[in-house]
């Protein structure tokens, strides 16, 4: 479906980008003089050698298949491709995987924070619904990631996504029992069903394994599942059940084939120096030097260029609450996410949120854990000085949608754990700001995970004969 309005935008990209742009707290950084060296051979020798300290390759898209230690087996990854989009795997049977991580956005969410069961059904600017509590991650690229979630609560405790030697975490009930599986992603593929505000509902009786089991007894009911999946496993051929491990498989490999890793910024760290404009190229100095982004936006060892750090820090966010919920904040108040606390019962991660992987960033329609900014202008002001703009902001003026504009959570319990990194106010120019927003927004993101790309994958019906989600891209 071709409906509704669109508030992805290159603005919404600053609050990532601010959330480090300060990591220099005391600098004043100057002004570009006007056209001074931009696109002269002199920048892009400095931006060259600066990658190359950094050991930034841009690279990291083609080398999945020598980690993976095989090519992405495509009809596995079709098979997946068809999970991905079908309610079967939710016994709520009203959403999908690619309900809250779509298409329409780079394989992220459409909200500012998730809608899961009783949506209406549409994916995109116009779904409704109860809300959960944080925004749904982008899953493009996730196949690089360390640890995964907002509050990194799945992780391979190797740094290491493709090496479960020292095992992989999760939150009880699993803990380390997926740690046999050989990639992370094959691991957290078991949890997305078993969620009950996303897909199980509250209504079913029994546990994770017993909502997995249930899900995996829908999949064997259908001729056409049993078709595909034969396709990769000779004992489903033979006559033998589809299992969940050959479910999470599915899913997993089609999360491979989801890699969009071939930006401006790769093209030019490998020595196509046209590929980023001069303001792109003015952003990414700064980024890469003296603003500091890259001290938590990191591209270096177990980032996989993936712009973040995979660490959790508290950047002081104004935290929305939704008018309806399906699930139980924190805080006195029951109006708080206490972030990465609740995964480790620790009180000094209140909180505190992963840094954002900042490749496609900008096919977001909101920024940070709930989604509180929505406009380049409001969420790097905010960010350059939290603790002076915390007092004025408004949810409404943000741009966030009717239901999340009432009152936010408490906030000076939140600034009170303010990053050091982020406590001490910097001034940028307009035309600074600027260009870091170029340079994220544009030279960081991947054309091919455009949604006009993507569209195609959504399949135009289900193996399982079920309605499928409306999706609303735009013309």
């Amino acid at each position: 479906m071709t409906t509704g309005r669109n508030r992805a935008s290159r603005g919404g990209t600053a609050c990532i980008v601010a959330a480090v742009v300060v990591a220099t707290a005391a600098i004043v950084l100057p002004s570009f003089a006007a056209g001074a060296d931009r696109g002269s051979p002199r920048a892009d020798v400095t931006l060259a050698a600066r990658l190359s300290e950094l050991g930034y390759t841009g690279r990291v898209g083609s080398t999945l298949e020598a980690r993976l230690g095989r090519p992405v087996d495509r009809d596995l990854a079709d098979t997946g491709r068809n999970l991905w989009f079908d309610p079967i795997t939710s016994l709520h049977d009203d959403n999908s995987c690619a309900g809250c991580h779509s298409p329409t956005n780079g394989f992220g969410d459409t909200q500012s924070i998730a809608i899961g069961i009783d949506s209406n059904r549409i994916v995109g600017p116009d779904r409704t619904g109860p809300r959960n509590q944080r925004r749904a991650p982008m899953v493009a690229n996730t196949v690089f990631y360390p640890s995964l979630m907002l509050n990194d609560r799945f992780a391979s405790l190797s740094g290491d996504p493709f090496d479960p030697g020292a095992g992989f975490l999760f939150p009880a009930p699993e803990g380390m029992s997926l740690s046999y599986l050989p990639h992370l992603l094959d691991a957290q593929a078991f949890i997305p069903p078993t969620e009950r505000a996303e897909a199980a509902g509250f209504e079913f009786v029994g546990d994770n394994d017993a909502i997995r089991a249930a899900v995996t007894q829908r999949i064997n009911a259908e001729p056409a599942y049993r078709k595909l999946f034969a396709r990769t496993f000779p004992e489903v051929r033979g006559g033998a059940p589809i299992t969940y491990e050959m479910v999470a498989r599915a899913l997993a490999e089609f999360e491979f084939s989801l890699t969009f890793a071939n930006a401006p910024i790769d093209r030019f760290a490998r020595g196509e120096r046209g590929a980023l404009t001069p303001l792109e190229k003015d952003g990414a100095l700064l980024f890469f030097g003296a603003a500091g982004c890259v001290a938590c936006h990191q591209v270096s060892g177990r980032s996989n260029e993936m712009f973040s750090d995979f660490r959790d820090h508290v950047a002081g966010i104004p935290q929305l609450v939704p008018a309806v919920t399906n699930v139980v904040f924190d805080g006195p108040g029951g109006n708080e996410d206490f972030g990465r606390e609740q995964f480790t019962g620790n009180a000094a991660d209140r909180y505190a949120f992963r840094t954002s992987p900042l490749r496609n960033v900008a096919l977001q329609p909101a920024f940070m854990h709930d989604g509180a900014f929505t406009s380049l202008d409001a969420a790097i002001r905010y960010h350059l000085d939290a603790l002076a703009s915390a007092p004025g902001y408004s949810p409404t003026l943000n741009g966030v949608d009717a239901d999340l504009s009432g009152s936010i959570a408490p906030m000076i319990p939140i600034l009170s754990r303010l990053d050091p990194l982020l406590s001490t106010p910097m001034k940028l120019s307009e035309p600074q700001i600027e260009s870091i927003v170029a340079f994220v927004s544009d030279g960081l993101l991947d054309p091919d995970s455009r949604p006009e790309r993507l569209r195609r994958l959504v399949p135009k019906t289900l193996p399982s004969g079920r309605e499928p989600l409306t999706f609303e891209f735009n013309p």
